[in-house]
Order: C-alpha cells, then sequence, then structure tokens
C-alpha cells in the first residue's frame, strides 16, 4: 500500500523538517512554501492531507482564511490541520470550527495531527488504544533521519519557529548574551559578512523578545537608492518630491511595536545617519514633507558587514552614532573561523532539501564533510545552504557523496569576500586547500593560528573526544587541555 501524500505549507523549513519524523516515515512529506506552490505541487501528486503553518499572518488572519476557502473549493477532500499562534486569529478559529480543521496552538503536536489524519493512518489508531508491545520494524525512510548520532550542539538560541544552534564555544556565549539583550528594550548592532546569518538571527531575536507578536519588517538599506532611503524608513507626504503621488507609511510606524532591521546601515549618508540618531535616542522623527513629529515604538536592529569603527576614521560614519550602537555590538564570525559547525548545517539543509524536493538521502559519504571541511566557504552559511540544495537535487542514488559537490568546493577555489580587508589565505594543493589564518602576519602568530585550526579540525572529526584527539596528535591529555584552554576550545 502506498504511503499517504501530506504537504506542509510553510515557509519555516525548519518547522516542515520536523514533520517527516512525527509521522515515523509512514507518510511521503512534501513542503511548499505558498499557496501557487501548492496548486502546483498537486498537478503531479495528489496530497491527501495538508499541515498549514499559520503562528504568524497578516491582515487579521483574513489573509490565510481565504487560502483555507480556496483550498477547499479545489480540494474538497483534503484533510487539513493548522498551526496557530497561543493566540489564534478569529477569523482562523472560527473557520477551524465549521470546517472540523485540526488546530495545533504555538507548536506542533504529533497526538492532535494523528488525530486528525486517523483515517490515513489506521492500524496506528488502533495500536494505540492497546498496552505497547515489543516494537515493529519501521519502514526504510526516504529522508535522512532526524537522529544521526551527533552531540547536543554546545549553544543552543529558540525562537517561534526557528533556532540556532552551534558547536563553537565563542557562539555559545554570545548567543546567550543575545537571549538577554533580547528581552529587553534596546538596540542591537549585528557585524558579520555577508552570508553569515545576520537576517536569520535578527528574526530569532525577535521570536524571544516579548515583541515576538508584533511584526517584523527587514530593510535592505543597500538596495534603495540614497533619495528613497528616508522616504521607505520615516515614510513621506504627498508631493513631497515628484513621484510623491500618496501619503506613505515609513517603516518606522509600520512596524508598530514590533522590530525592524536596517541591513547594511553603512550605506547611511550623514543626513540620514542623524536622523537615525535621533530616532535610536528619543524614537522621534518627521516624514519627508511633514512637520508634524512621528513616534517610533519599534527595537531596531542595526547590521551591516563591515567593522563600523574604521568607517568613522574613515568620515563615513558619524562617531556619536558609531558609540550609541556600539554598546549592544554583537560579532557573528564567518563560517570559517567555526568549522565545527558546518556538518551540523550541512546534515540539517539535506533534511530541509531532501523533504523539499522529494530526493531520497539515505546516507551521506564522509568524503563530502571532508571536503566541506576543507573549503573556506566565503559566502558563509548561505553559500553552505545553496551546495548542500544542488548536491541533494543530483542525488539519485540515495547516498550525497563528493562527486555531488561543484568543482569549486571540491578544488578548494574560494572566491572573494564581501569585506576586502579579508584575505582567506588559502594554498592549493593536490590534496585539498588547506586554511591559513592571516591577521598575525609574524611566524609566532602563523604557528599558533595553524595550529588552533589543526586541533580545532581533530576534536572535530573525533566528536570532541579528547582522549583520541591527543593520541592521533601525538600529544598528552594535559598539553592537549592546554593548547585548548589557550585557543577558547573548551567546551
Amino acid at each position: 500500500m502506498s504511503r499517504p501524500v501530506i504537504v506542509v505549507l510553510s515557509r519555516d523549513q525548519l518547522m516542515a523538517s520536523e514533520v517527516p519524523g512525527l509521522f515515523e516515515g509512514k507518510a511521503d512529506v512534501r513542503s511548499c512554501d505558498s499557496l501557487e506552490e501548492l496548486i502546483d505541487l498537486s498537478s503531479r501528486v495528489e496530497p491527501q492531507a495538508l499541515v498549514a503553518d499559520f503562528r504568524r499572518v497578516g491582515s487579521g488572519g483574513h489573509a490565510e482564511n481565504r487560502i483555507l476557502e480556496v483550498l477547499n473549493q479545489r480540494f474538497p477532500k483534503l484533510r487539513v490541520a493548522m498551526v496557530t499562534s497561543e493566540e489564534c486569529p478569529e477569523p482562523l478559529a472560527r473557520h477551524a470550527a465549521m470546517h472540523d480543521i485540526a488546530m495545533c496552538r504555538g507548536r506542533l503536536d504529533r497526538s492532535t495531527l494523528m488525530k486528525a489524519f486517523h483515517s490515513l493512518f489506521p492500524a496506528e489508531v488502533e495500536v494505540e488504544t492497546v498496552a505497547p508491545g515489543p516494537a515493529a520494524p519501521r519502514p526504510t525512510s526516504t529522508l535522512l533521519p532526524n537522529d544521526l548520532g551527533e552531540e547536543k550542539p554546545l549553544g543552543v538560541l529558540t525562537g517561534m519557529g526557528r533556532k540556532f544552534e552551534t558547536n563553537s564555544p565563542q557562539l555559545q556565549q554570545m548567543l546567550l548574551d543575545l537571549e538577554v539583550a533580547a528581552r529587553h528594550d534596546v538596540t542591537i548592532l549585528l557585524i558579520g559578512e555577508t552570508g553569515a546569518g545576520k537576517t536569520f538571527l535578527s528574526k530569532l531575536i525577535h521570536e524571544v523578545s516579548p515583541r515576538r507578536h508584533e511584526p517584523f519588517l527587514p530593510v535592505a538599506c543597500g538596495a534603495l537608492p540614497a533619495d528613497l532611503i528616508e522616504g521607505e524608513l520615516f515614510g513621506h507626504m504627498k508631493g513631497a518630491f515628484t513621484s510623491a503621488h500618496a501619503d506613505k507609511e515609513g517603516k518606522f510606524l509600520a512596524a508598530r511595536r514590533g522590530s525592524i532591521l536596517l541591513d547594511e546601515i553603512d550605506v547611511l549618508g550623514p543626513e540620514q545617519q542623524v536622523k537615525l540618531l535621533r530616532v535610536i535616542e528619543t524614537g522621534e522623527f518627521e516624514p519627508v514633507g511633514s512637520n508634524q513629529t512621528q513616534h517610533c515604538q519599534a527595537r531596531l536592529i542595526v547590521a551591516s558587514n563591515l567593522e563600523l569603527q574604521p568607517l568613522v576614521e574613515q568620515g563615513r560614519f558619524r562617531p556619536d552614532l558609531y558609540y550609541r550602537l556600539n554598546m549592544l555590538k554583537f560579532v557573528i564570525p564567518p563560517l570559517r573561523q567555526r568549522r565545527m559547525d558546518i556538518v551540523p548545517l550541512a546534515k540539517k539543509f539535506a533534511r530541509q532539501f531532501a523533504i523539499k524536493h522529494g530526493v531520497r538521502i539515505e546516507h551521506i559519504s564522509p568524503c563530502l564533510y571532508s571536503a566541506l571541511i576543507n573549503y573556506p566557504w566565503p559566502g558563509n552559511v548561505r553559500e553552505l545552504e545553496h551546495v548542500i540544495q544542488r548536491a541533494v537535487i543530483y542525488c539519485t542514488d540515495g547516498t550525497l557523496t563528493s562527486a555531488n559537490l561543484p568543482h569549486h568546493v571540491l578544488s578548494g577555489t574560494a572566491g572573494p569576500t564581501n569585506d576586502p580587508t579579508v584575505n582567506l589565505g588559502y594554498v592549493t594543493s593536490s590534496s585539498a586547500a588547506v586554511p591559513t589564518a592571516v591577521n598575525d602576519r609574524t611566524l609566532g602568530g602563523q604557528i599558533a593560528l595553524s595550529e588552533k585550526d589543526i586541533i580545532e579540525q581533530t576534536l572535530f572529526k573525533n566528536t570532541f573526544s579528547r582522549t583520541k584527539t591527543a593520541r592521533e596528535l601525538g600529544i598528552s591529555r594535559v598539553t592537549l587541555y592546554n593548547k585548548m584552554k589557550k585557543y577558547g576550545l573548551l567546551r
């Protein structure tokens, strides 16, 4: 008997990756992030059930209610369960009551989903009513199992629909500090290279804060022309400039009591920096073309892929704004400086994209992990995500290997980072690209940084077993401990 097809409608790939585990391989779970993608998917496979993620809704839930109405018309036999916030919007609650839709409030709940889809799994419903007997063998999963034997991550920051995990001691402390800062009404500065996770971490800060049920609005300052940034942030009045055909509410008002991410803050001009400083200090601003003072109630999260202090020294960034932002500054290290996170991230992305693309992944070869660890990742986590997606798409035999990786990853040929001052310092050999940190040009500094990198990779290879690592490196456990303490590698 073929397995039922269950579709997860969600923009949160992390949640979508959790659903297959709830059904323990007894369902063919597909994911899509829009109604259009769901309809397109239904032209290829016939879904029997849908899990709709409506935890973050717009327009009071009316838009999501219309989605449910469309689904009811196109798929009248489709069984539906939805995941909502703890306080479900009235339109969704009313629709659920009228159409007998199961609701998981706040989080996924296996028992609720199994009851909602009980007709798809008749055997499981009967088994749950009797005393448990010997465990029956599970069918072979078409996806990587959730439990791959990896150790519990050293640091975790968990929000409503996403979480940030790390094995880096440096990042662990940063997550602890971020969680404290997120609870308070303060402006937060994130510094990190492109693709390091600034936007993801910003959304997570919003989700762990008391503002989690309010809007989160990102603004890519670098994508806006200089003459339009002020109108985007502060809003404008009709006739304020040539193309201002109507009043427009800026992001500072639209966010209400939520959070605003100002990405690439370093591109703002001097006048915009003055106005931003005023908003941070007093919350006050005037829309373009207006004399009426407005008040911003949102929290500001500011991000840049460049350090701001050199910009201050060059006269490109106001010192008073810099010192105001620098009070709560968090630096996200690039992926090449936290290689212990590469393999867990690769496994997570493999699960997500196997679900998204319906590809069978049963095993990941160690040679793939080696290639990933040896590559410098100038594009950071975002580049790793795209590389794993490509590998999953081209996997045809259920096993991900280094052959599924693009040539530049295998050869260690890395492109430039977004910061021209960063030198990856990679020398390509016949075997692999060997990383060498180059911030300290002295011989002693080069040796120390290379030693740290070797110890870090060997620890990770041996799942942080100090005994195995010391044996492989030919040193005593005491020597290894002292070096780990010196380089900040203690867990």
